[in-house]
């Protein structure tokens, strides 16, 4: 899968998203030089011996624009992210003074030029790169896009998400409870798997095991970027999904994984033509039983999902832990093991949650 298109949006709706522009910045940040610190703006040569007495010739606050210059044996008292006065080239910290008056301080201490100042496009320079195309809008981003006056930004398009459970044994969050169903789980699961990713799936329902009403369930859900199908891609007679979906057109890709949980799922691409616009839908068949079919997104779907938003790290962080109990493991499929991790000196030790099986979602 490749990244979609971009599209724009505000920037109170861009959290999460993925930049497809570079940003640069409309000035220098800050626009001058100004104080690091509250305190007052000096001359650092008059403090050879301090500590000393200035004279205090005006008070500068954040917004103002000194109107004097400092001289010998004066200084400026200053607020932090007020502009730097005139013949000052330091500023002291209110800590290290001493007030004698309202228009006389002691300082303390003597220091070098440029003594807590922020100088002028430290920040960023005007016209300057300050984000590439493909960051992640973080609330720090957010921040610095703020900072260049960006009220709206291009972004890497969110997939359409479509998510289908299929099988007679199934039964709706909102039917009422029948003994001889099982409630559908899935949906709602995968459902928050990709609200996770800032993704707002489309639930269709359930299909039943019915090649017609699974016809008619797929082709709404093939109108959609991405169409997750929860349950019958095995290999039973009446696991329909993956024969009817092929009659679609959809070309499967592999069917099967040597994995556990999530052996049968599988993966397909339905291309076309829409309006003369060449278009893919990618189809996941996730495994019926709920932990299967979870673990399947995290390893399959996910990073496609998050390779279609634009994001370059594509999967979790991964860690090393140290096993505190023996897990039988048997050769010739990866497995999954859902564990319990805490902290193990510089490390994790993991434990397991208990029995594994795929159907033990609590």
């Amino acid at each position: 899968v490749a990244a979609l298109g971009a599209e724009p949006v505000k920037l109170e709706q861009s959290l999460g998203r993925v930049l497809a522009e570079d940003i640069r910045a409309n000035r220098d940040i800050p626009p001058y030089d100004v104080s690091a610190m509250d305190g007052y703006a000096v001359q650092s040569a008059n403090l050879t011996k301090a500590p000393v007495s200035l004279d205090i010739i005006e008070d500068i606050k954040a917004g103002d624009m000194p109107a004097k210059t400092v001289q010998p044996g004066q200084c400026a008292r200053i607020m932090t992210g007020a502009p730097l006065p005139q013949g000052a080239d330091s500023v002291i910290r209110v800590e290290d003074t001493q007030a004698l008056s309202e228009s006389k301080v002691q300082i303390n201490l003597s220091v070098k030029p440029g003594n807590d100042i922020r100088l002028r496009g430290e920040g960023m320079r005007n016209g300057d790169v300050v984000l590439t195309a493909g960051a992640g809008i973080t609330p720090g981003v957010a921040g610095v896009l703020a900072t260049v006056k960006r009220a709206q930004v291009q972004v890497i398009r969110r997939p359409r998400v479509a998510i289908l459970s299929t099988g007679n044994e199934l039964e709706d969050i909102n039917d009422p409870v029948d003994p001889d169903k099982i409630p559908d789980s899935n949906s709602y699961a995968l459902m928050a798997q990709v609200q996770a990713l800032g993704i707002e799936p489309q639930l269709l329902g359930i299909a039943r095991d019915d090649p017609a009403e699974l016809e008619e369930y797929l082709l709404r859900g093939l109108r959609f970027n991405v169409l997750l199908v929860s349950g019958g891609t095995s290999v039973g007679v009446h696991d329909y999904v993956r024969p009817v979906i092929e009659s679609l057109g959809v070309q499967m890709k592999f069917w099967r994984v040597a994995m556990k949980p999530g052996h049968p799922v599988a993966f397909g691409v339905l291309r076309r033509n829409r309006d003369g616009v060449a278009e893919e839908s990618f189809v996941f068949g996730l495994p019926g039983n709920p932990v299967s079919s979870m673990v399947c997104f995290e390893e399959f779907v996910a990073p496609a999902l998050r390779r279609m938003m634009g994001h370059a790290r594509l999967y979790r962080r991964t860690i090393t832990a140290r096993l505190t109990h023996n897990i039988k493991h048997q050769p010739g499929r990866t497995e999954f093991i859902r564990v319990v991790l805490t902290r193990d000196g510089d490390g994790y030790a993991a434990s397991s949650t208990g029995a594994q099986g795929s159907g033990m979602l609590l």
